[in-house]
């Protein structure tokens, strides 16, 4: 009788850490919400063809900040997209880059791809690139 209970309690126990470790998209500000957060250090990503086209962003009660987001390579080659061309804003004011990414697009192409941000205990407020010259 105990071992079906702790075997019962067990399973109880990992559903439950699993449930944390699931994604949920979080809320995003209206579009034309605006933000004045200081950049004193002026930290940008760095100058691509990239066009960020829009983004969802989601997390779990750990703290993992994830995006899925949808760029266009305005080049007329292909081109590499890497964690370089991307940044987050955070809702603490800081700005981040996401993890190692290398992901190649086609001239032209839009394509949408889930990147990791790390942990945070703030939410991703904007993800954007830098593509003028």
């Amino acid at each position: 009788m105990f071992k079906w209970m702790f075997i019962l309690l067990s399973l109880v126990s990992v559903n439950a850490l699993a449930d944390n470790e699931s994604l949920s998209i979080e809320t995003r500000l209206p579009a034309g919400f605006e933000l004045a957060f200081p950049n004193e250090s002026n930290i940008q990503p760095e100058i691509s063809d990239f066009t960020v086209l829009n983004f969802v962003p989601m997390s779990n009660e750990e703290g993992e900040r994830w995006v899925v987001i949808t760029v266009t390579n305005t080049a007329s080659g292909r081109r590499t997209l890497n964690q370089n061309h991307l940044m987050a804003l955070v809702a603490d004011g800081s700005r981040i880059h996401p993890q190692a990414l290398s992901q190649s697009v086609l001239a032209n192409e839009t394509l949408s791809i889930v990147i990791n941000f790390g942990m945070s205990k703030f939410p991703l407020l904007n993800v954007y690139s830098r593509t003028e010259k």
